[in-house]
């Protein structure tokens, strides 16, 4: 008979979730805006329907100085005027990498982030994204 009781996977996998963790302090050394992760983690999370992560993002990004009027449009971030061209294009890119729909022209989003951000500042956005997924997945298996 199957169990109705949530994993605690900090009690039986700890040695991976450090791991994953390790991940995040290397991203942190790389030179990218701090508030733009919250965004696209945020963003993610929503789209994910992860609460807990809709939750700690948002605390995290007013911990480190951004808006409220920012973090309540970042759902509907492509009619809000309070996000620069490159957040945009950062928040389209979190969609894309999150929403995985086979038509997506990744290469026309990808000539937007190149006019905003560097090829390594892309590949920590790309790595923020991917990581914000995963814990996602981990968070929304113990609904």
């Amino acid at each position: 008979m199957a169990s109705n009781h949530a994993i605690n996977y900090e009690a039986v996998i700890p040695d991976i979730l450090a791991n994953l963790e390790v991940v995040h302090a290397t991203m942190a050394q790389y030179d990218f805006d701090r508030k733009l992760v919250h965004l696209v983690e945020l963003r993610a999370s929503q789209i994910n329907g992860c609460a807990y992560c809709v939750g700690l993002h948002t605390r995290q990004a007013r911990k480190d100085n951004e808006t409220n009027e920012r973090l309540d449009h970042v759902i509907v971030w492509q009619r809000a005027d309070c996000f620069s061209a490159a957040e945009k294009a950062a928040l389209e890119w979190t969609e894309a990498l999150t929403y995985l729909h086979a038509d997506t022209e990744y290469g026309s989003i990808r000539h937007k982030l190149i006019n905003h951000f560097s090829t390594e500042q892309i590949g920590v956005l790309t790595s923020a994204i991917a990581m914000i997924n995963l814990w996602n997945r981990f968070q929304i298996s113990k609904h």
